[in-house]
């Protein structure tokens, strides 16, 4: 097989991200490249699932044992499942072991003249290796071997390998004692292993420092590949392998973008070697239909992450993932802006002050902006409304979507709700309720005012489902309340998936039984109408596949432990050993028995990584050499000048004259604020009398509703019950016994005519059209 490979060009590389944690390099000196010589990756590509080994080999140049430190980058969704290191003609197979014992090994390894090395986990995409007692002239030998999925969208699959650092910015006050990492940045209480993940960095013009060899064997696995695209000059050959053309400095990294022809869905079981009964691990892969696959309205979306005092602890980490979802489900044809606020409005600093081209940089660089965001300072919500709400002002016929992050817990509810009554127009308004005290009362009125959704987050593991109920009414899905059922042996149950225009469905699990047969994939189509596809299973024994289902579990566990179930860490750190998936809390260690130096002085070098192509961090170097102490960790942005508490955007002022006084406001809506308290979480200060004018409201929609697709009423009936679900929260009024009903039988299964027909029924009953007509009059 002969394969095309053809350059990206300048405007598809202006999508490519840089990835916030990777880098290779080495310091160049005048006895040699240290410690890091050389570095050879060779991946191996069978349909999506990618199989790699890196190889990283050190060299002291020095006269005294050395001990070396490197901070490198690895795809995200990799799993790590092995390691080996060589030195003096002996390889030593690396252990997974729990971390902190990996760490005692390796150090009394050190201590007792052995050769040691260990490969621990920092980050999902970042991790440090350290290789100690390296002999004077000796070279070592770490290879790493990976297995990983590849992405599809719109018919491409895309294999990326990070090949470029992209400091980052550390917020907090420094911590008192000695770093816990040899890096360039301190520990700070915001980011107590700041050392760890910040190496340092080359400077511009610096000579090429690093031997990078990269070759890839592409099997299309049966399926038919077209002209594939690189980020990297390469070179091709005989047999499906394409290599990168000697020289390439390690500042970017490297994708290549496969287009696969066909329909690429597929189910594989692969076994467990070694289980007691019949059991394994299950792939299924679905891709969307053609004639489902239309494009999609384009949208301006603005995202408000509340970032105040009153959000710290799992409340933060829980927003930061809510807010970054958001934005990943944004396409090239939207615009965004990311607004992070507290008594002061903040912004990514590179993308400006209006909206931005929702490109695969601008997204990233928003999250990495989002991920920065911690709590502190008070809650002024009504200037970064305002600001949003200006910024969709000008959207013509694009679809507006403004989506609030925060816990709610402002008083001013009414002077909120007055002054936005007259901004929302024809914006879609949907609010993220993320406590276990939620301000229900608020979040409840402001997603009915702009006929959005209303989400209420009061754990951690509610926010996945809260999530993907965002995220369907922005992204419109093609497939949605999509399932995977077996015959003939078990699988695990997974929560219902939705399936998004050109970007197949890929669900990983554990089955037990005798697998054969075929899964049935069953779901709802835009149009309401039942989906079913039967796929054949083939059996496999690709251990990759077990591999990509650990390292997910993994994620997912590590997230709900990052907002405070801790007591997660024992499930993790058994998976991860039952797995061989590297991860957090264990570490590959591998030590040669064979004792080296005795009682000789260790020196310690970390190693410094590539500068990222374009970017303009450093000043280029004095004309006669590199100032070393030149190098240093990023230096944090200035903080914004805090706003006036009167600040409003141009384009909001010119839509009003004044403020807007509470009479302009549905009487319902100011109703909250009446005593000047804020609502008692959970419950809410509405009475019967406002609801039924709220219902009013929610009757007239469905009415200008009657004669839409069905894909639309379906999406209005889902906002109805997420809104009428939000504001009887806590209420148990025999009265609105048939609205809680009502909600419960939405969000249940069923026909949407049933649907439509119970809900105009009931929203008729409770707000009969003479009080519909009476709240119209106020």
């Amino acid at each position: 097989m002969t394969m095309s490979v053809t350059p990206m060009d300048p405007a598809e590389l202006g999508r490519v991200r840089i990835l916030p944690d990777a880098g290779l390099g080495a310091l160049h000196t005048d006895r040699g490249n240290l410690p890091l010589d050389r570095l050879d990756v060779q991946a191996a590509i069978s349909g999506l699932v990618a199989r790699t080994t890196v190889t990283a080999e050190y060299v002291n140049a020095h006269d005294t044992p050395l001990e070396a430190t490197y901070i490198f980058p690895l795809p995200d969704r990799a799993a790590v499942t092995g390691m080996t290191m060589t030195a003096d003609g002996r390889t030593v197979e690396a252990e997974l072991q729990e971390r902190a014992q990996a760490r005692q090994k390796y150090d009394q390894a050190i201590a007792a003249g052995q050769r040691a090395s260990i490969a621990e986990e920092e980050r999902p995409d970042v991790f440090t290796m350290r290789v100690g007692n390296i002999l004077p002239g000796e070279r070592v030998t770490i290879a790493l071997t990976l297995a990983g999925p590849l992405p599809w969208e719109d018919g491409a699959a895309t294999f990326r390998f990070p090949l470029v650092v992209a400091p980052r910015y550390v917020p907090g006050a420094p911590l008192p004692g000695p770093a816990v990492g040899s890096g360039q940045a301190q520990d700070t209480d915001a980011v107590p292993d700041a050392s760890r993940i910040t190496p340092p960095v080359l400077l511009p013009g610096f000579p090429n420092p690093l031997r990078l060899r990269i070759g890839v064997d592409i099997d299309p696995a049966g399926l038919g590949l077209g002209e594939v695209r690189s980020s990297l000059h390469t070179v091709t050959s005989e047999g499906g392998r394409v290599e990168i053309a000697p020289g390439e400095r390690a500042d970017r990294d490297l994708i290549l973008r496969l287009p696969y022809a066909g329909d690429g869905s597929g189910a594989v079981c692969v076994p467990d070697p070694t289980a007691d009964g019949p059991e394994g691990t299950y792939q299924v892969v679905l891709v969307p239909p053609d004639d489902a696959a239309t494009a999609a309205r384009p949208k301006d979306v603005v995202l408000l992450l509340d970032r105040s005092g009153s959000m710290g602890g799992w409340k933060m980490v829980a927003a930061r993932r809510a807010a970054a979802r958001v934005v990943d489900t944004l396409t090239t044809a939207d615009r965004f802006a990311v607004l992070t606020f507290d008594h002061q409005v903040d912004r990514p600093d590179t993308l400006g002050t209006g909206l931005a081209e929702a490109t695969d940089r601008n997204r990233f660089r928003a999250v990495e902006h989002l991920s920065r965001a911690d709590a502190r300072g008070g809650t002024e919500l009504l200037v970064p409304l305002r600001e949003g709400l200006s910024l969709l002002a000008d959207s013509g016929s694009r679809e507006r979507v403004l989506v609030l992050v925060t816990d709610g817990q402002v008083g001013n509810e009414d002077q909120i709700l007055a002054e936005l009554t007259g901004l929302i127009g024809a914006t879609r308004v949907h609010t993220v309720g993320i406590d276990r005290a939620v301000n229900v009362g608020f979040l409840g009125r402001l997603a009915a005012l702009g006929a959005g959704r209303c989400e209420l987050v009061e754990s951690e593991d509610r926010l996945d489902e809260a999530m993907a109920q965002i995220h369907r009414r922005i992204a419109a899905p093609v497939l949605t309340d999509v399932t995977v059922t077996a015959e003939g042996f078990s699988i695990e149950p997974a929560p219902a998936q939705t399936v998004f225009p050109g970007v197949p469905l890929v669900v990983f699990g554990r089955y037990t039984g005798t697998a054969g047969g075929a899964l049935t994939v069953r779901g709802r189509t835009r149009d309401d109408e039942e989906f079913v596809r039967q796929i054949p299973v083939r059996d496999s024994a690709e251990p990759a596949v077990t591999a990509q289902w650990a390292r997910a579990r993994l994620r997912e566990l590590e997230d709900r432990y990052l907002t405070g179930r801790h007591e997660l860490e024992q499930a993790i750190v058994a998976t991860s050993l039952r797995y061989g998936v590297l991860c957090r809390f264990t570490a590959y260690v591998a030590v040669d028995s064979r004792v080296v130096t005795e009682n000789g002085e260790v020196r310690r070098v970390t190693q410094p990584v590539e500068s990222p192509s374009g970017w303009d961090m450093f000043d280029a170097p004095a004309a006669g050499g590199i100032m070393l102490t030149s190098m240093s960790a990023p230096v944090p942005p200035p903080a914004a000048a805090p706003r006036a508490s009167g600040f409003a955007p141009a384009r909001a002022s010119s839509m009003r004259s004044g403020p807007k006084p509470f009479a302009q406001l549905p009487a319902v809506l100011q109703t909250a604020g009446r005593s000047g308290k804020m609502a008692a979480p959970g419950s809410s200060p509405l009475t019967v009398a406002d609801l039924k004018a709220i219902v009013a409201i929610e009757a007239t929609r469905l009415r200008e509703a009657e004669g839409r697709s069905a894909l639309e009423r379906r999406d209005l009936l889902a906002d109805l019950a997420s809104r009428l679900g939000a504001l009887l929260e806590g209420r148990d009024d025999a009265e609105l016994k048939a609205l809680r009903d009502l909600v419960d039988r939405l969000k249940a299964g069923g026909g949407l005519p049933e649907k439509w027909a119970l809900a105009r029924e009931t929203l008729d009953g409770f707000a009969p059209p003479p009080e519909r007509k009476a709240f119209w009059k106020r």
